[in-house]
């Protein structure tokens, strides 16, 4: 294990504070950060959104084991996942997606099927939820290691902005639109993994609205529904490939019309989409967007009443 993240309260963060201080680590000042500090090749970062805290280097097994886990969480986590989490080992498909919730770029759903040496690949590499990495980089490098890893296997549907707003139109609603995808994937692994069984994902709609998006081949699936999904490693797994399309999509459009699409709904976004229209005119935006957000209406000027209020 060379990466861990978990969150943490902001007692513990205190406590590990004095912990890292007695065993000589060095502090250095980073951005959104309560503190970060460093010793050899191990880093401590305690981040000031959760609080939430990620240790990264070769020690990272050996720090949580005799030090964090049981002077500061003060539980036994590592090596016991299984009997903490016993189906997250049973064979099955975890689904997540990304791009939901950015105006600009595709909605991106990935599924991945793992068994119990899968799993376990998984853990050692430090795969978890892709909204705990803040780095690109780092998601990229995941993800390769992901594809890499013997006897898993991954599905990946792009919706691109123009597909996705005809769908969006056809729908008229995103959880349906949400289940259609995550239908698709879950067809897609079945043809690979015929006897899989189970399906786990995020909740997001009634799993029988997934249930009837299935082709007739793949009805007899368990649909599954859980809030926080991401701590079930294959589901953790498919956030990273999602998101690893998501980021490619993104940085390669932006070059192409060479202005920089930054992720999410903000000002930011806003002068972008503003840009883009400037530049390369209206239908340009909706081949890159999602219209239904009302980040569209303001950039165009329309009646925002007549646009969905899903963002």
């Amino acid at each position: 294990m060379n990466s861990y993240t978990i969150a943490i309260q902001p007692l513990q963060a205190e406590a590990l504070r004095k912990l890292l201080k007695d065993k000589g680590f060095e502090f250095v000042d980073r951005p959104y950060t309560i503190f970060f500090a460093q010793k050899a090749k191990l880093s401590v970062a305690v981040y000031e959104k959760g609080p939430k805290v990620v240790i990264q280097g070769k020690e990272t097994e050996d720090f949580v084991r005799f030090y964090l886990e049981p002077e500061i969480l003060k539980e036994a986590r590592v090596g016991y996942e299984e009997v903490l989490n016993p189906a997250m080992f049973e064979p099955h498909f975890g689904i997540d997606e990304s791009g939901k919730g950015d105006f600009f770029g595709p909605l991106v759903i990935a599924g991945v099927y793992v068994d119990r040496e899968i799993a376990r690949r998984l853990l050692t590499l430090g795969v978890t939820d892709s909204k705990k990495i803040g780095s690109d980089n780092r998601i990229r490098q995941l993800a390769d290691e992901i594809d890499h890893t013997p006897g898993l296997a991954a599905n990946i549907v792009l919706i691109g902005p123009e597909k996705y707003n005809l769908l969006y139109e056809k729908f008229a609603n995103l959880n349906d639109l949400l289940a259609w995808g995550h239908a698709r994937v879950i067809e897609n692994l079945l043809l690979q993994k015929p006897d899989c069984k189970r399906s786990l994902s995020d909740k997001f709609a009634n799993e029988r609205v997934i249930q009837r998006a299935l082709l007739k081949q793949a009805r007899e699936i368990q649909i599954d529904q859980q809030t926080k999904a991401e701590s079930d490693i294959a589901v953790a797994a498919a956030s990273i490939l999602a998101r690893d399309k998501f980021v490619r999509w993104m940085d390669a459009r932006g070059k192409t019309l060479g202005i920089a699409l930054p992720k999410g709904v903000s000002a930011a976004v806003k002068t972008a989409a503003r840009a883009v229209v400037e530049k390369e005119g209206r239908e340009t935006l909706r081949a890159i967007a999602k219209m239904h957000f009302r980040t569209s209406a303001e950039v165009l000027g329309e009646n925002t009443n007549e646009i969905s209020k899903d963002f």
